[in-house]
């Protein structure tokens, strides 16, 4: 198993930042990504941004936020980021972090969730 926990929502005004957290636990080995979902109210849930944990470290992003949203990891500590500038109220959801499993490719691990209110 592979423990998430995320870290930094919260409320900001339009055009705002703010940096979410998202440290791993367990056996992090089982896990060779790590990602950002969001659900909006009313909404399914879906893909934000993801980060491989190869020596590339490469990234995926929504087409919703590129340009403004930035993942970034740190090895050592097993946690990612998710830098968010530019803020829209549309960015208004609950944001998950997932690990996926190496064997299934799936997504299969999930935080608890962060939310975050965007006001305009």
């Amino acid at each position: 198993q592979v423990q998430l926990v995320e870290s930094g929502g919260g409320l900001v005004q339009v055009g705002g930042s703010l940096r979410l957290s998202c440290a791993a636990s367990g056996r992090t080995f089982s896990s060779d990504a790590m990602g950002w979902f969001r659900q909006a109210p009313g909404k399914g849930r879906e893909f934000v941004t993801e980060v491989n944990w190869g020596a590339a470290g490469n990234t995926y992003y929504a087409d919703s936020v590129k340009g403004r949203f930035t993942i970034s990891r740190d090895s050592a500590k097993n946690t990612v980021y998710l830098q968010m500038n530019g803020l829209k109220p549309e960015d208004t959801a609950v944001y998950y972090c997932a690990a996926n499993n190496i064997g299934t490719r799936s997504w299969e691990y999930w935080g608890q969730g962060t939310q975050v209110t965007v006001s305009s």
